[in-house]
């Protein structure tokens, strides 16, 4: 169920504690992809994991601006601090629990929130009357980078007729091959502008709608395993020694 599409009543009378809230960014994703790129991959893998999953569950609206200052340099880059963003995410889920949906799972597209997101869930979980769990969808792939292969797989997938396919070339052309500036294993750079001429971080000519097909079905399905997980979970805190 979309929370934001229901009536009232009808959300009072749906029959879950589950909840999935998408977290996104508005930010650079070179000259072929759009700024809500974040927005979308997650909303898209947040309603494949809702399909997927074999009971109800409520789909929060999205949280569209997230920790992306490292984009500042790039026009239409929006973002808000870390503990803005940390509380914004905790009130939220705080008000989910409220009306009894308070086993969260926060379906995040944005390399930036991670931090945040593993420390806030952390919070909610110890002191708040809910359970929070972060699912970020590209986790563990090493070839995800920025508006790459993976991200431009997904939206050509997803959302097809906001790629700029005539770009994609000048997008591999400045792009950078990895994330940031290394030296002896420590990153010298603050933001992505001072190691990429276009914002663009790994060769999107090489994620295909096909692949992205495959890309959303596999994280649908983590999700819908992971939320399993959460419905089945004993949440109750252990007593203080």
């Amino acid at each position: 169920m979309y929370l934001a599409e229901e009536t009232w009543t009808d959300a009072d009378a749906l029959d879950t504690t589950l909840a999935l809230l998408p977290v996104g960014s508005t930010e650079q994703h070179g000259p072929h992809a759009p700024l809500g790129t974040d927005i979308l991959t997650a909303e898209a893998v947040a309603a494949a994991g809702e399909e997927a999953y074999d009971d109800e569950v409520v789909v929060a609206p999205t949280i569209p601006v997230g920790i992306a200052e490292e984009h500042r340099q790039f026009t239409g880059t929006l973002w808000v601090s870390d503990d803005t963003f940390r509380q914004y995410v905790r009130e939220t889920v705080q008000s989910l629990a409220s009306h009894g949906w308070d086993r969260v799972v926060i379906v995040n597209g944005h390399g930036g929130n991670i931090n945040a997101l593993a420390e806030i869930c952390q919070t909610i979980t110890r002191h708040d009357d809910a359970f929070a769990v972060p699912f970020t969808w590209f986790t563990g792939n090493s070839e995800m980078g920025h508006g790459g292969p993976l991200e431009t797989a997904l939206l050509r997938h997803t959302n097809p007729d906001l790629v700029h396919e005539d770009r994609i070339e000048e997008a591999r052309e400045g792009a950078a091959e990895r994330w940031g500036d290394w030296t002896s294993r420590v990153n010298l750079a603050v933001d992505s502008a001072e190691f990429t001429e276009n914002g663009v971080v790994g060769d999107p000519s090489a994620g295909d709608a096909k692949r992205g097909e495959a890309l959303l079905a596999d994280a649908g399905a983590a999700l819908a395993k992971l939320l399993e997980a959460v419905s089945e979970r004993d949440v109750s805190r252990p007593a203080h020694r």
